[in-house]
């Protein structure tokens, strides 16, 4: 097996020299079992070392070992010796772990106007019309300075369209009831998918994902994902969507650096362009593409390389490469896939090592220092230093205990937006109904036409009041959420 490259293990001169060629991204992938995650784990500990922060996808909570230092074990021990690794050392790494839910990590949160309609549309699944509602519900929300930071401001945003189309036509277009009625289930089945943890404030910052420690090690960045990809896969896809888009639209230009800024890990990497509408797939290619010049580097794993699409797949400048199980015409067409994706100059049986290599083992084409992808080889992975598996409960909540970023986004913001607006806009026209004198004489004939001003103010109290009728129900069944 050769050992002109080796994944870990690495000694600081050779790990620096890796880095420089980060930002060119990367791909890990083999089938269940094989080893992605160590290698994964191997590959953030690397950059780690190096002060580079890593922000990673846990989708089974293994990564979470990696706050931990590593056990004595015999295979470790012998996979060390056969590698040749002078300076193996087993300890943990800066740690802070991340969950949607709040449950396992600091809660992750953006507001529906930073995530935008592009990517919304995406997420409920809205048809071309449906989409344009959306849009118009954006654009209705800048014009009448009305912030979108959760659900329910959505929501009354919709009803409030809902009332006032015939109004709304001549600025924003067609807006149809029935779809708007559409949007309203799929946010409602959104929102019993657990994604009213997702949208709100205090929003999560960039900053925070780009920490090193006390030493000059990069900070890792865990998002725990297993109920996440269970419960709403879809709401999964869009957070990365989001995170790739807001890096790209908030860091400035960097070129080529001795090392990234940020490396992104993106497990169960197919969703991100699973079912996603040609214009998104469009907008995640070209981010990709330019956000290496940002010094971010960008790493999918997958169980193949047909999950990503080739205009992706030729951007990527290190490709790791697991074992393959091949046993139907699909499988076949995968691993001819994952052997055409490395450069071969030596001439190897790519599809025949794929479906023959072990746990641990795997091909790895690199880049070297001018940027050229070396001929694919076999490689072994060194082990991991921390621990491999997850943490305990125990150990996740000291973790979070000792966390620098304790506090600052467990409790939740609800400032004044777009439903808030409704309701005072409600309250001060309810207000003016009640104090207004009654007049004796015959009001005086007025145009039937009304500006979107007016309609909003019409339609406040009946939009406001239906929301909170809803909310009343629920609250008397017993089904409120906290």
């Amino acid at each position: 097996m050769s050992k002109t490259i080796r994944i870990g293990g690495l000694n600081q001169q050779q790990t620096v020299q890796l880095a420089s060629q980060s930002n060119r991204h990367g791909l890990i992938t083999g089938a269940t079992g094989t080893g992605k995650t160590v290698t994964l784990q191997i590959l953030t500990e690397g950059f780690s070392r190096a002060g580079v922060p890593v922000f990673a996808a846990d989708v089974k909570g293994d990564l979470s070992g990696i706050a931990a230092a590593g056990g004595p074990h015999s295979e470790i021990d012998r996979r060390v010796g056969v590698i040749g690794i002078d300076d193996y050392q087993q300890r943990p790494y800066p740690t802070l772990l991340w969950d949607v839910f709040g449950e396992h990590g600091h809660p992750v949160r953006t507001t529906i106007s930073e995530i935008g309609p592009l990517i919304l549309s995406s997420l409920l699944e809205l048809n071309d019309t449906q989409n344009g509602i959306l849009y118009a519900a954006f654009a209705i929300a800048d014009d009448e300075g009305m912030l979108l930071l959760d659900l329910k401001d959505l929501r009354s945003l919709l009803t409030w369209m809902g009332d006032n189309a015939k109004a709304l036509r001549t600025t924003y277009g067609n807006i149809s009831t029935a779809s708007i009625g559409a949007i309203q289930r799929r946010l409602l089945v959104l929102e019993q998918q657990g994604a009213e943890n997702f949208f709100g404030e205090p929003a999560l910052a960039i900053a925070d994902l780009m920490q090193r420690d006390f030493s000059g090690q990069g900070v890792v960045s865990l998002l725990h994902s297993e109920k996440l990809l269970r419960d709403s896969p879809k709401l999964y896809a869009a957070f990365l969507l989001w995170l790739l888009s807001e890096l790209f639209e908030t860091l400035p230009e960097a070129g080529d650096l001795e090392q990234p800024k940020l490396v992104l890990f993106f497990d169960e990497a197919h969703l991100l362009f699973d079912d996603m509408p040609e214009s998104l797939i469009d907008k995640i290619e070209q981010v990709v593409r330019l956000i290496r010049s940002k010094a971010v580097g960008v790493y999918f794993v997958t169980q193949n390389a047909q999950d990503l699409p080739e205009s992706v797949l030729g951007q990527l400048g290190l490709k790791i490469a697991h074992a393959v199980r091949a046993f139907t015409p699909k499988d076949q067409k995968a691993l001819r896939a994952t052997a055409d994706s490395f450069r071969n100059d030596d001439k190897l049986d790519v599809p025949g090592l794929l479906t023959e290599l072990g746990t641990g083992e795997a091909l790895v084409s690199a880049l070297d220092e001018d940027g050229t992808p070396r001929s694919v080889c076999e490689v072994l992975v060194a082990p991991p230093e921390s621990q491999i598996g997850p943490l305990t409960e125990a150990e996740r909540r000291e973790l979070l205990e000792r966390s620098p970023i304790g506090g600052r986004y467990d409790t939740s913001i609800d400032r004044e937006s777009a439903y808030e607006v409704l309701a005072a806009r409600a309250a001060a026209e309810a207000r003016e109904v009640r104090e207004a004198p009654a007049r004796a004489e015959k009001p005086r004939r007025r145009s039937n036409r009304q500006s979107i001003g007016e309609a909003f103010l019409k339609s406040a109290a009946r939009s406001v009041g239906r929301s909170l009728g809803t909310r009343l129900i629920r609250g008397v069944l017993g089904s409120l959420l906290k």
